[in-house]
């Protein structure tokens, strides 16, 4: 169902070519976007946390909370997103409330992901 309505009404198709960046880390995101062909991933301090495939969404903060991005996506193959403005994505939210839990859920993965990938430091 969410697909369904994600390609209704002209939807705004973002094409990538692989080795080309959908978005970088700084850059100020007010969008959030679903990978519909190819494979992409996700890069934080040059490091691949993530690889992105068909379904899997990203850039969900700039949505949630707009502002820099903390992240950069990098397409590893020829690319097609689905680009979510916030017009859209509220309107997912009002038709589908399970989409909200899953955009909830996406954010807490990668945020325990990375949270992982930091090391602690001592105390001197």
């Amino acid at each position: 169902m969410v697909f369904f309505e994600l390609f209704a009404n002209n939807p705004e198709i973002v094409r990538v070519p692989a080795g080309q960046p959908l978005f970088t880390e700084g850059e100020e995101g007010h969008s959030m976007f679903v990978l519909t062909t190819g494979h992409a991933e996700v890069i934080v301090n040059n490091r691949v946390v993530e690889t992105l495939q068909h379904g899997n969404i990203v850039g969900e903060m700039g949505i949630v909370s707009p502002g820099p991005r903390s992240a950069s996506v990098v397409a590893t193959t020829d690319c097609e997103f689905v680009a979510v403005d916030e017009r859209r994505f509220q309107f997912l939210v009002q038709q589908t409330p399970f989409f909200a839990t899953q955009v909830m859920r996406v954010m807490a993965e990668r945020l325990r992901k990375v949270n992982q990938m930091v090391t602690p430091v001592e105390d001197i």
